[in-house]
C-alpha cells in the first residue's frame, strides 16, 4: 500500500491538490482485504467500518469506485488517480524484485512495458486496469510509468525497495 501511496501522493502535488488527503486514501483502499480478500466484499464491506470511523465520504468513494464490481463510477481527479496508480504500484513492485539488485533503481519504462506482455509475470495483476487506468487519467502509459517509477525511487528505501549493494545505488 505504501507503493501506491507514493504514486498517489506525487500525482497530488503535481496536480496541486491536497496531498495529505489522497495519502490517506491511498493507505485506507485496501485496508480491509485481509479481513475481506474476495470480491465483492472487498472494498464493500470495509466502507462501513470507514463511516463509522469518521472517514469523509470523498476518501470512502475513491475507495469504492477503486474496484469495477462497486457501480462507483471513478469522476474525480483522485478516483481516477488511486485506481490509476494501484495495479500499476504492486507491478513496479514486481519489477524491481526481479532485477539483480532487487531495486527500482533498475526498473525502467522498457523493462515494464516488456513485463506487461508477459502474462506469466505477476500474473495476479490486472493488465487492463493498468491501461484503463491511464487512459482514465488521460495521461499516456509510458508518461503514467514513468511517473510512478519516479515517485516510487524517490521513496525507495521507505518502500524497501532501495535494493542491495549489488544494485550500486
Amino acid at each position: 500500500m505504501l507503493a501506491v501511496e507514493a504514486c498517489v501522493a506525487a500525482y497530488a502535488r503535481k496536480f496541486g491538490e491536497d496531498e495529505e488527503k489522497w495519502a490517506v486514501t491511498a493507505l485506507l483502499h485496501d485496508f480491509d482485504w485481509e479481513i475481506h480478500p474476495e470480491a465483492p466484499d472487498h472494498p464493500m464491506k470495509g466502507e462501513p467500518i470507514l463511516a463509522e470511523r469518521g472517514v469523509s465520504e470523498e476518501i470512502r468513494r475513491a475507495i469504492l469506485s477503486h474496484a469495477h464490481y462497486s457501480g462507483v463510477p471513478r469522476v474525480s481527479p483522485l478516483e481516477k488517480t488511486l485506481f490509476a496508480c494501484d495495479e500499476l504500484a504492486g507491478f513496479l513492485t514486481a519489477c524491481s524484485y526481479v532485477k539483480p539488485g532487487r531495486s527500482i533503481h533498475e526498473v525502467d519504462v522498457k523493462s515494464v512495458r516488456k513485463k506487461l506482455k508477459d502474462k506469466a509475470f505477476a500474473r495476479n495483476v490486472n493488465r487492463e486496469d493498468i491501461l484503463s487506468g491511464a487512459s482514465e487519467m488521460s495521461v499516456d502509459l509510458d508518461q503514467h510509468i514513468e511517473f510512478c517509477l519516479r515517485a516510487m525511487q524517490a521513496r525507495a528505501e521507505e518502500l524497501g525497495l532501495a535494493g542491495t549493494a549489488a544494485a550500486g545505488q
